[in-house]
C-alpha cells in the first residue's frame, strides 16, 4: 500500500435482498453509488456487486479518504434517498468498516 492510500477508510455493507424487490433495489443503490463518486471529493469508489450464484444479496465495496469522509457520505441526500427506498423495500443490512493499516 502507498503512503497516499495509508489512511483510505473502506465500507462493505451486505443487503440481503428479496427477488420481488430486486430491480427497485438495485436501481436505488446505483443512484447512490453514481452520486457518491460523482459529488463527494472524498469517495474515491463505489461498487454495486452480487456474489455468483446468490440472488438475494447485494454488496457494496466503498472507499473513502478516511472516516470523516465517510461520516460526510452519511449525511448526503443521495444516502438519505437510499436509505429511505432501502427501508420501504424491508431490506436487511449488515457492514463492515474497515481502516486501512498503516505501513511500519
Amino acid at each position: 500500500m502507498n503512503e497516499r492510500n495509508a489512511s483510505r477508510f473502506v465500507v462493505i455493507p451486505e443487503f440481503r435482498v428479496r427477488p420481488e424487490v430486486r430491480s427497485a433495489f438495485l436501481a436505488a443503490a446505483r443512484d447512490d453509488a453514481r452520486h457518491s463518486v460523482a459529488d463527494e471529493a472524498g469517495c474515491h469508489q463505489f461498487d454495486v456487486v452480487c456474489p455468483e450464484g446468490a440472488k438475494d444479496r447485494v454488496l457494496f465495496y466503498e472507499v473513502y479518504d478516511d472516516r470523516a469522509a465517510f461520516n460526510a457520505h452519511s449525511q448526503t441526500p443521495h444516502l438519505k434517498r437510499f436509505q429511505v427506498a432501502m427501508k420501504a423495500l424491508e431490506v436487511e443490512e449488515t457492514v463492515v468498516r474497515f481502516a486501512a493499516l498503516e505501513n511500519g
